[in-house]
């Protein structure tokens, strides 16, 4: 994710937290400050803030532990001001391992919940709930407090919290996986509409927030699962760009610039005679060309790492790596050999022809 260091590894899973998370850690030190004017103050708001996002980067462990089991690999986590982000390779195929998955996470806010609270009650330590806020109260119970409306939340039957995910495991289980999809989602915007109307009435603008949340989250999620349903068991041959252009490395800049005003290719192979070594994409060379002019090599500016395809993988697991990776063009590869392209927009063409061509199945009268 960009704009995203890296402060960690665990597991082998890389941790990152956001530039817009340091930008919180600011605001929170200086409303602390400018409430009680003491520097304590901010740095104890500070550490709060930290000791909150420590159990959701727990939560974001337990979610891709529990993945491992089923060997998928988590890429990392990434830490936004609005929570954790474990970006797993995939979620798993069947219900059950769905189930654990998705219920891992809250269930290490419950560990960790029940953990304070057995603590607090052997030291006597536990205050009145009432006595509590956001701000103020016995640090402890305030972050025991806090994992128990992580595991609340996140277990709103409703995507992309993890309960949408639950949900859609139980019923997965009873019905067609891409149907247990849509019913799902199809609940989670219907409480969505349900948080907005609160949140209109009564002026709460969190709610307003959740809301609109998680109406994009259960769009979003129907939406992928339907391509990658429709995509199944189609290989990328069959939907391939067969004709396309291709670079040298000691080409100027002026080429491609060519090739692309000429026709509808976004990104050049860089090829070595036979051998793929590159890929140009559009940003990149717009990039060279504003630092070097078209007189620039490609070689340059290309990327030398790339993600590839092979013309019998299926259209699916292609989909999903041009959604997870920075790219917009896939090079099929047999043998070695630059045989087609695989781009986002040719996906999207060939999930309108399609369905265009089962509309025509569906429309002809039985015979």
């Amino acid at each position: 994710m960009k704009w995203s260091w890296r402060i960690g590894e665990y597991a082998g899973i890389g941790v990152y937290i956001h530039a817009t998370f340091l930008l919180l850690l600011v605001w929170v030190a200086g409303t602390q400050f400018a409430m009680a004017q003491r520097f304590s103050a901010a740095l104890a708001g500070v550490g709060y803030i930290v000791a909150i996002f420590a159990c959701v980067l727990l939560h974001e462990f337990g979610h891709a532990l529990a993945a491992r089991r089923f060997g998928i690999t988590t890429r990392d986590i990434t830490l936004l001001p609005i929570g954790g982000v474990a970006r797993l390779e995939r979620m798993p195929d069947n219900p059950r391992q769905e189930l654990f998955v998705a219920i891992a996470g809250p269930l290490v806010n419950v560990v960790i919940a029940a953990a304070l609270a057995f603590w607090l009650l052997m030291t006597s330590a536990l205050e009145p709930l009432a006595n509590l806020n956001i701000l103020t109260g016995p640090f402890l119970e305030r972050l025991l407090v806090v994992n128990g409306i992580l595991a609340l939340f996140n277990m709103i039957p409703a995507f992309p919290m993890d309960g949408g995910r639950v949900l859609r495991a139980l019923l997965a289980m009873r019905m067609e996986y891409t149907r247990a999809t849509q019913t799902a989602a199809n609940l989670g915007q219907g409480l969505a509409m349900v948080f907005g109307l609160i949140g209109l009435l009564y002026g709460h603008f969190m709610l307003l927030f959740i809301a609109f949340f998680v109406w994009i989250g259960a769009g979003q999620e129907s939406g992928t699962v339907q391509i990658k349903h429709a995509l199944g068991g189609i290989p990328v041959s069959r939907a391939m760009l067969t004709e396309f252009q291709t670079v040298a490395p000691t080409d100027p800049l002026d080429t491609p610039v060519k090739l692309l005003l000429a026709g509808f290719q976004q990104d050049f192979p860089v090829l070595w005679g036979t051998e793929l070594i590159g890929i140009l994409t559009r940003s990149d060379l717009l990039t060279g060309l504003a630092q070097q002019g078209a007189e620039a090599r490609v070689q340059d500016f290309m990327r030398r790492e790339f993600i590839t395809a092979d013309p019998g993988e299926m259209l699916e697991g292609v989909f999903v790596r041009i959604q997870d990776c920075d790219c917009h063009t896939l090079p099929v590869l047999r043998g070695g050999t630059l045989v087609g392209l695989v781009t986002a927009d040719n996906l999207g063409e060939f999930m309108m022809i399609q369905s265009a061509l089962e509309q025509r199945r569906r429309s002809r009268p039985e015979v």
